[in-house]
């Protein structure tokens, strides 16, 4: 149970309303209590022939009036514990969302969306579940065994214990099928983390599903995963399901011990009817705690289990992070970048990405950067802005290390354009402006117009209202990476980096692009990514990578001249776009 630590601050934040709550929960079993009593004196009196039919009256309104307080109270427990278990959920819930967007991007690379969104949602629900009703559960048993215990005490001591005989039998079973459900709770979760992930998946990539006419084939997965789930969930259930029919059959034990021993009594007139009556009815009382002990057993292993997997992802920390005297950017950057024989891999067990780069960009300088797919083109640009670091090595900016500055103001004043352009499903004028909601109406204009993406924008119905589909759906590739241009230059960056951003775009438009970038590049230290190369010919420096090493640098007519990889890529990108226009 070392997994609800992580709720102390929460229940401590609330304590008032919890208190509250048990006070109000401790009363309403209190009340309950009460009513045996009253029936032990009606039922005397009537046995005896020595009461009223006044009294009967005054009893029943007694009866009555505490019904009354055991629903007003109840309604109070159930206000303040239950509502204050919603309350967690709430925090918890923040607290491991604030906490995802703190991770690095390899935790993203090693994590399913899937298993993510399980976590926030059934494994968040079992723990509400066991801080809620657990706890009310946990509190009504103890309560209502021990004051329920002393009254059949009362009544008569050897009888109590005859009825006390099946709870040792109760605890073995409790302590060994406790374990069982947290093993195979867990393992639920799992399978449930599983099938979420398989939808998740199956959603995203729905159209090329449909493409390749493999619906079929999807839902056959489907299928398995969905069996395993249920699976699972049987293994729980066969445990959970004789867990409860054991508490029944012990409680049915007690009952059938009252009735022999506790009726031989009253003949034998060693209690009265009335206590026979009021002792059947706290036993009855003391049925619900001794049913409640496996509710108590499952939803707490329930809410431990979903704990241990949420704590799994807070306990994470994130491998690149602000170093504790990290320096804040508070004037622009002059731009100039620097690599200092930065080796990267993305993991000890691969090989490595980028190999003894050396390179150093001045500031305001225009850089693009080409090679084949998989060379380290976009790992190379990633490490500028820390999306990864240097398994050695440094990259600096103006002169200093990169992990020197602040992340947040680093990153602020980098422009991104990534080559999987991604959308939120937001209006057009939240996606453009997405780095800086209060940004004004004439500046998104502005960079729309850039980023030739604004006649199109006013042919929509709501123009820049329009709301896009989930990951922009409804837009073209062309017209998404002209947005995320608009969103990356919207913010007047000090680095400009395009990452094959004008790959699904025309060559008419990205001339446009291009001539109206243009003056804003040679603001700012620009770097490209691309492996269209009519588009860099006038790039003052063009930088080839090959197998992770810079093995070109130059102007175009230099490389062309030198005879390596670029004048090789050149020439057959010119045949090709000769093929297509037919020469």
């Amino acid at each position: 149970m070392r997994n609800f630590l992580v709720l102390k601050e929460y229940f401590l934040k609330y304590k008032f309303r919890i208190f509250l709550g048990l006070v109000a929960l401790i009363i309403t079993d209190g009340l309950q209590l009460i009513i045996p009593r009253i029936l032990k004196y009606a039922v005397d009196g009537i046995n005896a022939g020595e009461i009223s039919g006044f009294l009967l009256l005054k009893f029943a309104f007694f009866i009555l009036l505490i019904s009354i307080f055991i629903a007003f109270f109840r309604f109070c427990w159930r206000y303040f514990v239950i509502g204050t278990s919603l309350k967690i959920l709430e925090l918890l819930r923040d607290r491991f969302f604030s906490h995802l967007q703190t991770l690095s991007f390899n935790f993203f690379n090693n994590t399913k969306t899937g298993e993510l969104m399980a976590l926030a949602t059934n494994d968040i629900l079992a723990v509400r579940r066991a801080v809620g009703i657990g706890l009310v559960i946990l509190t009504d048993t103890i309560v209502l065994t021990i004051a329920s215990l002393i009254m059949m005490f009362r009544i008569n001591m050897l009888l109590t214990f005859y009825v006390l005989i099946p709870l040792p039998l109760l605890s073995i079973s409790t302590f060994f099928l406790g374990k069982a459900l947290h093993v195979r709770f867990k393992n639920v979760q799992d399978a449930f983390a599983k099938l979420t992930d398989k939808v998740q998946e199956n959603l995203s990539g729905i159209r090329v599903v449909k493409a390749f006419v493999q619906e079929s084939y999807e839902v056959y997965n489907f299928k398995k995963y969905n069996q395993f789930f249920v699976r699972e969930n049987m293994r729980l259930v066969k445990i959970w399901g004789g867990f409860f029919p054991l508490l029944m059959l012990l409680a049915g034990v007690s009952t059938a011990i009252v009735l022999f021993w506790g009726g031989r009594q009253v003949i034998m007139n060693i209690i009265t009817l009335g206590d026979f009556v009021a002792f059947t009815s706290y036993l009855a009382i003391l049925t619900w705690p001794m049913i409640g002990i496996g509710w108590v057993v499952n939803l707490l292993q329930r809410g431990s289990a979903s704990l241990g997997r949420i704590n799994q992802v807070l306990e994470t920390e994130p491998k690149i992070k602000d170093l504790p005297q990290a320096l804040r950017i508070t004037r622009p950057l002059k731009g100039t970048i620097e690599f200092s024989d930065v080796h990267f891999r993305y993991s000890k067990k691969l090989p490595y990405v980028l190999k003894s780069i050396d390179l150093k960009i001045l500031a305001k300088e225009q850089v693009a950067i080409v090679g084949r797919t998989g060379e380290g083109k976009t790992t190379l640009v990633n490490l500028i802005a820390r999306v990864f670091e240097p398994e050695s090595g440094a990259v600096l900016i103006d002169g200093k290390d990169v992990k020197n500055y602040r992340l947040k103001d680093i990153r602020r004043r980098i422009g991104f354009v990534p080559q999987d352009t991604f959308l939120f499903s937001l209006s057009l004028k939240e996606n453009i402006g997405f780095g800086n909601p209060e940004i004004p109406m004439e500046r998104i204009i502005e960079a729309a117009k850039v980023a030739q993406i604004y006649d199109e924008i006013m042919e929509f119905p709501n123009k820049f209202d329009t709301v896009i589909g989930e990951r922009g759906v409804s837009l073209s590739g062309g017209q998404k990476q002209r947005i995320a241009i608009a969103r990356a230059i919207i913010l007047n960056p000090d680095i400009l980096i395009l990452d094959d951003a004008l790959s699904s775009i025309d060559t008419e438009t990205e001339e446009k692009i291009i001539g109206k970038l243009t003056p804003i590049m040679k603001e700012r230290t620009t770097i490209i990514i691309t492996h269209r190369m009519s588009s860099i010919k006038n790039i003052s420096r063009i930088i080839v990578i090959e197998a992770g090493s810079i093995t070109e640098d130059g102007s175009h007519e230099e490389l062309i001249s030198h005879g390596g990889m670029y004048k090789n890529l050149y020439e057959k990108q010119m045949l090709k776009e000769k093929l297509e226009r037919g020469f």
